[in-house]
């Protein structure tokens, strides 16, 4: 129920958008994750991923950063963030949505099981939001498990649920023009002899020294 009145919502929202107002979409000024650093403190990622053009083109990410940070003291951390200017791939509304896809959609596409989901607060510095909410999983795949960070960071909020992000979508692009957006993600690998607090014990490590930057890179 909760989902049709957010589609409902969203669909009414987004005609009154296009037909009334921010016809012109608003892409603010940014800098590229080409100059992301490659080490932060002893983290370091040895070389960034290049998606193949197929699938950046279905993902309909402006920009993106993907890295295995390494640490000697720790396990491997991925990093994600794909940012994206626009939301809507046609000015004026249209049927060409560029959204964020939501990792809880898609990782059970990629075989991976959900086997635990929450929104916690993330309790560190760098964010837009001092007490913000964010996405925590447990995943798996066959004997693999994987912990699992991420939210929506958008215009100086950080959002944790999917159902907020699509609201704030059309509710940002009918008062402001924007629809510009990023996911963030960070995860880690679980191993049989180790728990999840040696997981997240890597994740906030690496995550101290990344929030701090995404200013930059994400506009507020």
């Amino acid at each position: 129920m909760i989902r049709l009145a957010v589609a409902i919502a969203f669909l009414a929202l987004n005609f009154y958008t296009y037909n009334y107002l921010a016809r012109k979409a608003v892409v603010p000024d940014r800098i590229t994750f080409d100059i992301f650093p490659y080490n932060l403190g002893k983290w370091h990622c040895p070389e960034k991923e290049k998606l193949h053009p197929e699938v950046l083109t279905n993902l309909g990410a402006t920009d993106y950063l993907i890295c295995d940070f390494q640490n000697p003291e720790f396990r491997p951390v991925a990093l994600y963030v794909g940012y994206h200017a626009t939301q809507i791939r046609e000015e004026g509304g249209g049927s060409g949505e560029n959204s964020i896809h939501p990792p809880a959609h898609c990782l059970p596409g990629s075989g991976w099981d959900i086997i635990d989901s929450r929104s916690v607060p993330l309790g560190l510095t760098g964010l837009p939001e001092e007490h913000a909410r964010v996405k925590r999983l447990v995943i798996a795949r066959g004997e693999a498990r994987q912990l699992v960070y991420y939210w929506y960071q958008t215009q100086g909020q950080v959002i944790a649920e999917d159902w907020q992000k699509i609201l704030l979508v059309g509710y940002d692009r009918a008062t402001r023009g924007r629809t510009d957006g990023a996911l963030v993600r960070f995860t880690v690998p679980l191993s049989r002899d180790e728990d999840e607090q040696t997981a997240e014990v890597a994740f906030r490590d690496l995550a101290a020294r990344v929030l701090p930057l995404l200013h930059d890179y994400i506009p507020e």
